[in-house]
């Protein structure tokens, strides 16, 4: 999954691709990279981010991602608000990534029965501002997220989703410390297994990734595309569904990879 930050305050590429013109060139690179399907998001998550509305998101997301359905592209759209992912489907997008699995907005859920599409429910606390203060688990981080998340499994249902639309994500950084991060990355295939449902992986230059880099450049996170990589052939490994991530070369060998590790294992 390649993603598309149309925003101009995305942590490692804000600004970049805003303008619809610099996204779709850049989608047509991420495709012709050997992109499955991408993942376009008009509001930034980073932690301190500011939120915006779903009426400023939309100008923002509906262009790239109409234009990419229109050539037979298949889209994601990352978004927290019902309103734009409603849009976004109408427009073409085939999957509704959702970072709050609900929890911002109570229309989602509705949303994503209504439309049939594919949903990424990622586990969440908090918003942006407050986050980063959530990261106490009682039970574990591995517990909590699964316990968590399978309440939001819960709603969906109770919403009249079916389960084979709905995709998992552990929400890797988000009101997790990095250490809590890395024990979900770990924790790819129980997750799966656990909760019976695929598994979405979002590690792409994440902070946490920061602990395996070398701290001289730790901080750019461009630095941390090779860390990703390695994740990538982890959670390939362990049978994530898909990696989202911002650089695809590296990552397709890194899933290769793994695959050839598999079978001649």
């Amino acid at each position: 999954m390649g993603v598309i930050n149309v925003t101009p305050d995305s942590f490692s590429d804000g600004g970049r691709w805003l303008a619809p013109d610099a996204a779709l060139a850049h989608a047509r690179t991420l495709l012709d990279q050997g992109a499955d399907l991408l993942d376009v998001g008009g509001e930034s998550t980073r932690p301190g981010a500011e939120r915006v509305t779903p009426d400023t998101e939309q100008e923002r997301v509906l262009p790239v991602v109409e234009a990419l359905a229109a050539q037979g592209v298949v889209v994601s759209v990352d978004t927290v608000h019902a309103a734009t992912a409603a849009a976004a489907v109408r427009a073409g997008a085939l999957v509704v990534n959702d970072v709050s699995g609900g929890l911002a907005d109570p229309g989602m859920y509705d949303v994503v029965a209504s439309t049939g599409v594919v949903y990424v429910c990622q586990h969440w606390r908090g918003d942006p501002g407050t986050m980063d203060r959530l990261t106490d688990y009682p039970r574990g981080v591995l517990a909590g997220v699964e316990a968590e998340l399978a309440q939001r499994l819960d709603g969906l249902v109770s919403a009249g989703v079916a389960r084979h639309q709905v995709v998992i994500d552990p929400g890797l950084g988000f009101a997790k410390t990095h250490p809590q991060s890395w024990e979900l990355l770990r924790s790819t295939g129980r997750l799966a297994q656990d909760l019976g449902l695929p598994v979405l992986v979002g590690a792409s230059r994440k902070r946490f990734l920061a602990l395996a880099a070398d701290p001289a450049r730790a901080t750019d996170p461009l630095a941390r595309d090779s860390v990703t990589a390695a994740t990538t052939a982890l959670a390939a490994s362990a049978g994530a569904w898909a990696v989202r991530v911002h650089e695809i070369p590296s990552n397709l060998d890194a899933v290769r990879t793994a695959s050839l590790w598999k079978d001649h294992r």
